[in-house]
């Protein structure tokens, strides 16, 4: 896996996903919430496995 996740990509991913499932586990928003775990990931592996698919990368290029 080649890393197509840029640095503000990345830090807007984790932030959305962190809150996403605090609101989940605190029951402020519903089970989907949980759905959270998506962004969280794939901030943290710097991988979205839907940009080769639809071309695209937000990391800087070289």
């Amino acid at each position: 896996m080649k890393a197509n996740v840029g640095g503000i990509d990345q830090i807007l991913r984790i932030v959305v996903g962190i809150a996403l499932i605090i609101a989940a586990g605190t029951g402020l928003l519903g089970v989907w919430a949980w759905i959270g775990v998506i962004p969280l990931a794939t901030g943290l592996m710097r991988f979205c496995p839907l940009y080769p698919i639809l071309g695209i990368s937000s990391c800087a290029k070289k």
